[in-house]
């Protein structure tokens, strides 16, 4: 796999669209005092290599009423059914990321509830996967970090 080179105006260009995602290409150019056409060119570029894909929207769970984060370490019968559970958990909407891990647990996810017992509903729920043999839960009582500034930057002096 080939690497894509980046200069520094596409290491701005993404620094403003990880912070923001629905920035305008007009707004990107006048702060980097290009064009507004090359931004379109190089982030149509960055789209097409696979470096940018798609963008996001990041919402405040907390104002929704979902403050509530923990973690579910699950362990199954067998590897074997994998995944049929991550089929089944995708099913369960208050499941936003699962990995299939190798360590402790075969899966390993984050969940988001209203509250404890909002959350012990889902955790049961998880428990009742076909496959699943227990699970072990960890609350979240702070996200501490959550930067994709750090990891892009570190990644950038690399290459």
């Amino acid at each position: 796999m080939r690497k894509f080179s980046l200069d520094e105006i596409d290491h701005q260009i993404l620094d403003i669209l990880i912070e923001n995602a629905r920035t305008p290409f007009t707004d990107i150019a006048k702060r980097l005092v290009v064009s507004a056409g090359t931004i379109h060119v190089r982030v149509k570029k960055m789209e097409d290599e696979g470096i940018i894909k798609g963008s996001t929207l990041i919402l405040d769970y907390e104002k929704m009423g979902y403050s509530f984060i923990s973690h579910v370490g699950i362990y199954l019968s067998k590897t074997s059914k994998t995944k049929k559970v991550v089929e089944d958990l995708k099913r369960i909407p208050n499941v936003t990321i699962a990995y299939i891990t190798a360590g402790k647990y075969n899966i390993f996810c984050k969940i988001r509830a209203k509250d404890t017992t909002h959350a012990k509903e889902i955790i049961f729920e998880i428990d009742d996967i076909d496959g699943v043999s227990r699970t072990e839960t960890m609350i979240s009582l702070e996200e501490s970090i959550n930067d994709k500034t750090r990891l892009m930057h570190s990644i950038f002096r690399e290459i």
